[in-house]
């Protein structure tokens, strides 16, 4: 496969730092000029634009989170006049208020740049249809995914979410090659197609898929590509620092490439702040140093992975991320044990006992945790009567406790029982947080 920006994507370190160390000087002298909020927080650390002379300074630098966007919404986190702003997305605002990102012209242009990017690693060229299943509208996905393959002169299908037999005829239809949607959703498409009677690897001209908005492990990965014929690659992005194409995998699916020119990446130990010898896993934290209008400095992003500085087989130099193991504020802690969906996630796929669907039913009884697992079962299971429930439910169970050093209940549940949604699944009931 073929490189869309070898100069950056292929850049040898040292120049790197050095044109990381010239941006990161630029953006904070920026952000200090005029987002009255950084410049507070700046102050109360004592530093100054001129104490950040090169990388080597990030750490002198305050941490960004969430709720300084919700502290300055809607708006006045931006650090560029509401005249230069063309597009605003914003986060669902499921459990606060939205945290609202902005645009200015230059930042769309080097978001489709870096969406564009990634398409070209998973194969992606001219004569590509590139299908578009990740919502449009605030949500960055569809937007983001849509004008990257513009640039590279793909032909956008832009389909959106939801309506799954009318993704699959369009896909039969138009001759999608490129499909780009979340994970859960890949697999709830093939599980309809199947039952449409459509086998992707004979009737789709589908060659790969780019994945992303939650987080997804290896086992998922081979589900899907077992179950469409496709080669499955992660992206990751955020709202806040771009949207999707912050990183891509490659073909060789051994970590995703982080676009090193426009972000600079940290991992830090999520409870002390403190950062993490290269190779460690923990929190992954951006600072922005390309964006006009939102350029955000230090994010705390939550999510939990570790970054690889080995170059890689492709001839990208770029650091890779592995797959993000989960959020930090999604771990679950149970009984004084964390864990996170993902790692049920593994469990469930390697054992091959259920179908690919789950969910995580956290309680309390008293001053006890307790965790139910309801794992779906396949319609072969189902329409055998399953003999075998109880042994099933036993060998899953046992493969949990053993991987997490967890005791637990598992459920097997009718199939279809578990909600499938065109965007990001619902993994967790964490009751002991209701009423």
């Amino acid at each position: 496969m073929s490189i869309w920006n070898a100069k950056y994507e292929c850049m040898e370190r040292e120049q790197l730092l050095e044109l990381q160390s010239h941006r990161l000087c630029d953006t904070v002298q920026r952000v200090y000029s005029n987002v009255p909020h950084y410049r507070r927080k700046m102050k109360a650390k004592g530093v100054e634009p001129g104490d950040i002379k090169s990388v080597q300074d990030l750490h002198k630098l305050p941490f960004t989170y969430k709720q300084d966007l919700r502290d300055t919404y809607p708006y006045d986190f931006f650090a560029a006049p509401m005249d230069d702003v063309v597009r605003i997305h914003a986060s669902t605002g499921t459990t606060g208020k939205r945290t609202v990102v902005g645009y200015t012209a230059k930042d769309i242009d080097n978001w489709a740049e870096l969406i564009a990017r990634c398409l070209v690693s998973a194969g992606a060229n001219k004569s590509s249809f590139v299908h578009v299943a990740y919502g449009y509208g605030l949500f960055t996905g569809g937007l983001g995914v849509h004008y990257g393959a513009e640039k590279i002169g793909a032909t956008v299908i832009p389909v959106s979410g939801g309506n799954t037999k009318r993704q699959i005829e369009i896909m039969q239809d138009f001759g999608s090659t490129i499909l780009t949607c979340t994970p859960s959703y890949a697999l709830y498409l093939a599980e309809t197609m199947r039952e449409m009677g459509i086998d992707p690897k004979r009737d789709l001209k589908l060659k790969a898929g780019i994945f992303g908005a939650e987080p997804w492990t290896d086992a998922m990965r081979k589900e899907i590509e077992s179950q469409m014929g496709v080669l499955a690659l992660d992206i990751y992005g955020l709202s806040e620092v771009m949207g999707p194409g912050v990183s891509m995998e490659c073909e060789y699916q051994d970590g995703m490439h982080i676009q090193e020119d426009h972000f600079i990446v940290e991992v830090i130990d999520p409870v002390t702040e403190e950062i993490l010898p290269i190779g460690s896993e923990g929190e992954l934290v951006f600072t922005c140093i390309t964006k006009e209008a939102l350029p955000l400095i230090r994010y705390r992003t939550r999510d939990i992975a570790k970054i690889n500085y080995e170059k890689c087989q492709c001839g990208r130099t770029q650091a890779r991320m592995s797959k993000v193991t989960g959020r930090s504020d999604d771990m679950l802690i149970i009984r004084g044990v964390n864990v996170f969906p993902s790692q049920i996630e593994t469990v469930l796929l390697d054992v091959g006992l259920s179908a690919p669907y789950y969910q995580l039913v956290v309680g309390r009884v008293g001053t006890l945790d307790n965790l139910e697992v309801q794992v779906e079962m396949s319609p072969e299971m189902f329409s055998d009567k399953i003999k075998n429930i109880e042994a099933s439910e036993k060998k899953i169970r046992e493969n949990i406790e053993s991987a997490l050093g967890l005791t637990c209940k598992v459920r097997l549940v009718e199939p279809k029982s578990i909600e499938r949604t065109e965007g990001k699944a619902k993994r967790v009931i964490d009751k002991r947080t209701m009423g």
